[in-house]
């Protein structure tokens, strides 16, 4: 099985997410379709890897389509998309290496309840001031929190921040059906 998601680089919230058994574009075009079928954003970036679901022209097309800038990182260089990297980590440390999964439904439902149930509602996050991502953007909306507190110090930073989605499609072994 893959999981491809859209993260907002502010909230750190899973915006959107989709999980096939195929690494197809059509994957991660589902995620960022559930992203962008959300939050319907102005101006937004999309960072990826140089996967070639990325790079792809169907991908291009859509984010030509809902008005999305799309930018890759650099080869090889993990810190490059140190969010997405990030969630995959938790992923694999919370949830994938303590299950065993004995059908795709299983691993799927596993995942919906894990990102729904646990990381945008309850996880806390040390870069939100240990909030969790839905608790964070609530405060940031009623004005009890400034974004700005908590994002890099220049101006051109906190715009750049602001405005991108972080998105990764990963395979996990841990998904993988053992009988």
């Amino acid at each position: 099985m893959y999981l491809a998601m859209a993260l907002d680089a502010c909230s750190r919230k899973v915006v959107g997410w989709a999980m096939e058994n195929h690494l197809r574009t059509e994957l991660v075009v589902a995620a960022i379709d559930m992203a962008l079928g959300q939050r319907h954003p102005q101006g937004v970036i999309h960072h990826s890897d140089h996967g070639c679901q990325y790079t792809s022209f169907a991908f291009g097309k859509r984010c030509r389509e809902m008005g999305v800038t799309p930018s890759v990182g650099s080869v090889g260089d993990a810190y490059d998309n140190a969010m997405a990297e990030s969630f995959f980590a938790s992923l694999e440390c919370e949830l994938l290496d303590r299950r065993c999964f004995h059908t795709h439904a299983e691993a799927k439902l596993a995942v919906f309840e894990w990102i729904e149930g646990w990381y945008n509602t309850r996880r806390r996050h040390s870069s939100l001031g240990y909030l969790s991502p839905v608790q964070f953007e609530r405060d940031l909306r009623a004005g009890r929190i400034s974004a700005a507190e908590l994002l890099p110090r220049s101006a051109a930073d906190r715009t750049a921040v602001k405005s991108v989605i972080i998105t990764k499609e990963k395979p996990h072994k841990s998904t993988v059906l053992r009988h």
